[in-house]
């Protein structure tokens, strides 16, 4: 029997830029309002439900998502305490996400490799296109490559949203440096909740994984393979990895499943489709 999910709720509105972004963003950031008074927040809660995005009311609106992103080019971030370096980037590259495909929205279809109005048919989307972030000129993949690597903590990986269904599950409500660990958990048990990042399938004996983790496998490795129980010590690094990882927040039953230790591992296809709510009941 395959473990099915069910959509976790919108996150809560926060309000208050100031009590997210203090020291996560320079000074001249904190408490600063975008377009008709919307902050990063308001923005999020009012155009992102289940982590999918209004992204067609979001484009009629840009200037609310441009005038946060141009804060990003000169935010002084180095001094901040680590969880607020993360909450800015993981916010930075999300927000980004949003600007790249609300400024090609409608998505043409440009090759027949990516779905339909997927942000893989923008050119250089991640590998290209270049962005002032920190005073620095980086590509989205430089910050998931060469930045976020840095905090060794692989949970920051399913929390980009890549403006994919299979991405990471984008919340209504930003990373904030003093609640981050607890986002990041919410993140990670979110995770087992969604068959696009892990699914036990009992009949077929195998246990399928979002490719996010052999993405970044040297991350999960260092991070939790040697966590794992020895019973499976003779499993691959990236397996003993994935099993630490799920095995603590699975049920009874589901843990019971693994100890027989005789599935198989699978890293499931990325779907790129466009994580986009207009046409779904959205605006």
């Amino acid at each position: 029997m395959s473990r099915q999910v069910r959509p976790a709720h919108a996150g809560l509105f926060v309000g208050a830029i100031a009590a997210l972004w203090l020291a996560a963003a320079p000074p001249a950031a904190v408490g600063q309002t975008h377009g008709s008074g919307k902050t990063y927040d308001e923005i999020l809660d009012t155009y992102v439900r289940d982590g999918l995005v209004y992204y067609r009311a979001l484009k009629a609106e840009r200037s609310k998502v441009d005038a946060y992103v141009g804060t990003l080019a000169g935010a002084s971030i180095e001094s901040a305490p680590r969880d607020e370096q993360v909450a800015f980037w993981l916010n930075a590259y999300n927000a980004i996400v949003l600007q790249t495909v609300v400024d090609h929205y409608p998505i043409a279809q440009r090759t027949s490799q990516y779905p339909q109005r997927s942000i893989r048919q923008i050119p250089g989307a991640f590998e290209r296109i270049t962005h002032r972030v920190a005073g620095r000129t980086l590509t989205l993949d430089q910050i998931e490559q060469t930045v976020l690597p840095q905090f060794r903590d692989p949970r920051v990986y399913l929390a980009l949203g890549r403006g994919a269904i299979a991405g990471g599950r984008l919340r209504s409500e930003a990373f904030a440096g003093q609640r981050l660990d607890g986002q990041l958990k919410e993140v990670s048990e979110e995770c087992l909740t969604r068959s696009e990042c892990v699914q036990l399938d009992r009949a077929a004996n195998k246990l399928s994984v979002s490719s996010i983790f052999s993405w970044r496998e040297k991350d999960f490795v260092a991070a939790y393979a040697d966590k794992a129980p020895e019973a499976f010590a003779t499993r691959s690094p990236i397996e003993r990895a994935v099993i630490a990882f799920i095995q603590p927040k699975l049920l009874q039953t589901e843990r019971d499943f693994l100890a027989q230790n005789q599935f198989q591992v699978a890293f499931k296809p990325f779907d790129w489709s466009l994580n986009d709510l207009t046409g779904r009941g959205g605006r």
